[in-house]
């Protein structure tokens, strides 16, 4: 099973899997626990119920600290398994695992905004963000070079 205490001792399996560098992900790590309290507050269930019971009464989740639950999200992110894969990594069933992601990605993304390093899919966007900054900075564009096949004739190809 996919485990933080475990893994954080192996530095390259670490960056492998989530992407980041243990310094990076402890940097992570309390923008995604305040972004998670946020969104689930402890004095409530999932679904925004007042509990019945005390904190920690009931049955015990396989994503119990925040760690496992950054670990889980980024490890979805950075490798993109299957849900079956990711569910069998992390000890969760297939419905477990995508409940998890669901739950799991708003807050990343909200813990990444709130740092100011939430990825930006629209050019124009990323342009007008960066003359705001008034610093340069340096970016890291992730893309692929692919060769396309075109047609030979000038029409079609035109088209």
């Amino acid at each position: 099973m996919l485990d933080y205490t475990k893994l954080k001792r192996d530095r390259r399996k670490f960056l492998a899997l989530t992407g980041l560098t243990l310094k990076e992900f402890k940097v992570l790590l309390p923008a995604f626990q305040k972004a998670y309290r946020k969104r689930y507050a402890p004095e409530k269930t999932v679904s925004g119920r007042t509990r019945q019971r005390r904190i920690g009464g009931g049955r015990q989740g396989r994503l119990k600290t925040a760690e496992q639950k950054l670990l889980f999200i980024l490890v979805h992110q950075k490798t993109y398994p299957v849900q079956v894969v990711l569910g069998e990594l992390c000890g969760l069933s297939q419905s477990g695992a995508n409940q998890w992601l669901h739950r799991l990605l708003p807050v990343l993304l909200e813990a990444l905004t709130t740092l100011g390093v939430k990825p930006e899919r629209d050019g124009r966007q990323f342009a007008a963000a960066e003359r705001h900054t008034g610093t340069r900075r340096d970016y890291i564009i992730d893309g692929t070079e692919r060769r396309r096949q075109r047609p030979k004739n000038p029409e079609k190809q035109r088209l």
